[in-house]
């Protein structure tokens, strides 16, 4: 388990992290999610006991990261894709891993394989692509066999193919009883991936809950109805305390009533109802709603301000 305690970095006048606390469970896949600059990378280093804290701890599996006796084989992390030695062949960069932390040389083969590097092992990292590094990080990861693991961006510079397999991996080490960590600016692959949520703006925490309950509490129950007759269904439903809204294509998005009370309502009406849908709004769609006010830089979709 990972957890932080009231924790803050400030650097200089700007507070990184604001009185940041939270727990990520076991067994299950937690999103870290922000804006560019809310926090998380360097959350995420505090937590790894490579940046100290100004205020507040926090704790893997109930210790400090330094407090370890043997740290590889109780967290990996890939914080950084690029933060190998270039000269250095993948496969010498696991075995020196593997050595400070009495991991047998066996262990080095196996990750190789696993993040299907086996081929290239004798290549320097140096000459590897953004996704060849990202794989080789997440091998050194997952190197001592740890219970907790934490992920910075692991899907960028991956192909689909490649997003895909670090998805399906995530999914089989949290099946497995391993706390699964993961940042990620890819809303559509994070609603696929992770369980639960752990959300920043500024520093400061937005939201500690699971996905399904991010969405559903951050959002108006609507449902999209098409028929034969809208306008007159309009009325139906407005005199049923509905709240409508016309749609250029004739469609109604209703909300205040469900869509067994529409689906009655139209009955009785003798109005055919040729669409009942309920609409969900997508993870992005929240997200971006409730971290508006944290983001530092907006840009514009104006063409001719582009232009």
């Amino acid at each position: 388990m990972i957890s932080a305690v009231g924790l803050s970095k400030q650097y200089g006048k700007t507070k990184a992290v604001d009185d940041l606390s939270f727990e990520v469970r076991t067994g299950v896949i937690t999103g870290f999610l922000g804006p560019n600059g809310s926090g998380k990378s360097t959350t995420m280093r505090m937590i790894m006991g490579l940046d100290r804290p100004t205020a507040g701890k926090a704790f893997v599996n109930g210790k400090k990261c330094q407090e370890l006796k043997w740290p590889l084989r109780e967290v990996g992390a890939l914080l950084e894709a690029k933060s190998i030695h270039p000269g250095r062949s993948a496969r010498s960069h696991l075995v020196a891993l593997a050595q400070t932390n009495s991991i047998p040389k066996a262990r080095v083969e196996e990750v190789l394989d696993l993040v299907g590097l086996s081929q290239v092992a004798s290549r320097k990292a140096g000459k590897f692509s953004l996704g060849m590094n990202q794989r080789l990080g997440i091998a050194s990861a997952l190197l001592g066999d740890p219970g907790v693991l934490l992920f910075d961006e692991p899907i960028n510079g991956l192909d689909p193919e490649g997003i895909r397999w670090v998805r399906e991996l995530l999914q089989a080490l949290a099946k497995e009883g391993r706390t699964v960590f993961i940042s990620s600016h890819l809303m559509s692959e994070m609603a696929l991936t992770a369980t639960d949520l752990v959300v920043i703006g500024r520093g400061k925490l937005i939201a500690d809950t699971t996905v399904e309950n991010f969405i559903d509490s951050n959002t108006v129950a609507t449902v999209l109805v098409r028929s034969s007759d809208s306008s007159r269904l309009n009325e139906v439903l407005a005199g049923l305390g509905g709240s409508i809204t016309a749609q250029d294509d004739g469609s109604l998005l209703v909300t205040k009533i469900d869509g067994t009370q529409i689906g009655d309502a139209a009955l009785s009406s003798g109005i055919a109802i040729h669409e009942l849908s309920p609409q969900q709004a997508s993870l992005e769609e929240v997200f971006m709603e409730l971290t508006s006010d944290s983001v530092d830089f907006h840009g514009t979709t104006d063409a001719k301000a582009a232009s």
